[in-house]
């Protein structure tokens, strides 16, 4: 662990941009730490990018961990073909963590469709991963029933039927410097203000990728057969990876009742808990929190850590 002037020094640090080649694609990533520590791996959502994480990063190294979070499928200037259904994308965690981590297993934070990606990685590859923390989505099947039990969480999830049309969604997310991806982060994080440079770094990195990003959306239902093995894959596929969910109470996406029960899915650790004050974008607003939270529960599991 660093402590003192070294804790300073690390928050005080710069991230450092990457590129890495891999079997499944080429993707540019955010680094900081000492690359020969255990490496915690950083993904994001959407309509994110990778620089949310440094706030967590900057702790996490601090804490004694290499903290990497790379542009995923679909975001500039990583690949940019598909496909982007969640066994892709877990593949791509995969092929990262042996990439830039090929001598020890690695710790994964997945925030919303990092999330997802996160699930689908620990279930696939459990050897890999140490231990695995995820952000405002619970375990995609808690998910999908809420869903079914919980009207309130239908309706904040309009949006994956509207980028089921495509001409139209994709004109109306980019128009107006996209207007609309503003108002998602207003209304999923009402307590939190996106700063405005973070703001137009997001912008270009949206006008760069389009449509992958909400591309994704599509990609759960089709194909559909493709679409529902995999859901019965992941029914079947229960998760030994210590796993630790943390939620904002104030989340305008995804209620944080829709984990209610998630822990059946779970053979090994897990634990969950909402953070107050925060909505859906957790990793800009608690990053203390999160990292804390984050470097106790790895700690916690893994006796050798650091």
């Amino acid at each position: 662990m660093a402590h003192g002037n070294a804790h300073l020094a690390t928050i005080m640090t710069p991230v450092s941009h990457h590129h890495v080649d891999t079997r499944t694609g080429t993707f540019h990533y955010l680094a900081i730490g000492d690359e020969s520590a255990p490496m915690a791996l950083c993904l994001h959502g959407f309509p994110d990018q990778p620089s949310s994480f440094v706030p967590i990063m900057k702790h996490l190294a601090a804490a004694g961990l290499r903290a990497v979070a790379p542009w995923m499928r679909g975001y500039s200037p990583s690949v940019l073909e598909g496909p982007y259904d969640v066994g892709t994308l877990a593949e791509d965690v995969i092929e990262l963590s042996c990439v830039l981590s090929p001598r020890q297993p690695t710790i994964l934070i997945g925030h919303d469709w990092g999330a997802a990606a996160t699930y689908a990685a620990i279930g696939l590859a459990p050897g890999r991963f140490l231990a695995a923390v995820t952000l405002a989505l619970p375990h995609p099947l808690a998910f999908t029933s809420s869903l079914l039990r919980q009207p309130g969480q239908l309706r904040r999830s309009w949006y994956m039927l509207f980028f089921q049309f495509s001409a139209l969604s994709e004109t109306i997310v980019a128009r107006r410097d996209f207007a609309f991806i503003d108002w998602l982060w207003r209304s999923w994080s009402p307590g939190y203000r996106l700063p405005d440079q973070a703001r137009d770094e997001l912008h270009r990195c949206m006008a760069a990728s389009m449509p992958a990003p909400v591309a994704y959306y599509r990609a759960l239902i089709r194909p559909l057969r493709h679409a529902v093995a995999q859901m019965r894959d992941g029914a079947r596929r229960r998760i030994g990876t210590p796993t630790l969910h943390l939620h904002g109470a104030d989340d305008g996406c995804v209620a944080a009742s829709a984990g209610r029960g998630q822990g059946r899915f779970f053979d090994g650790p897990f634990a969950s808990h909402v953070i107050p004050d925060a909505g859906h974008f957790l990793p800009l607003e608690a990053p203390a929190e999160v990292a804390e939270k984050t470097v106790a529960w790895v700690n916690r599991w893994v006796a050798d850590l650091g």
